[in-house]
């Protein structure tokens, strides 16, 4: 099998990673930002306090987002089955 292939197959498993963790990802960094912004400004630095909103966020957008993600998921399968030619010789 030529290396071609291969390597194409690596880049849009890795692109598609990245579409899928993206906005996850930013929507942790935005309240990760604005709570480290409210405890800037009120001097409280515990830790739960920054830890359970961000984790609460993200599994709210994970739970949003999963109708999406499994859609662009199962794109990205049926596309890469399809097209499998390339990959058998």
């Amino acid at each position: 099998m030529a290396a071609e292939p291969v390597v194409e197959l690596a880049r849009r498993t890795i692109e598609m990673a990245v579409w899928l963790a993206a906005p996850l990802l930013v929507i942790a960094t935005v309240v990760s930002l604005l709570i480290n912004i409210v405890q800037v400004l009120t001097s409280l630095q515990e830790t739960t306090l920054s830890t359970v909103p961000r984790l609460a966020a993200v599994a709210v957008a994970a739970l949003l987002l999963m109708p999406w993600m499994v859609r662009r998921l199962g794109v990205f399968t049926l596309q890469l089955f399809s097209d499998f030619r390339p990959f058998l010789h």
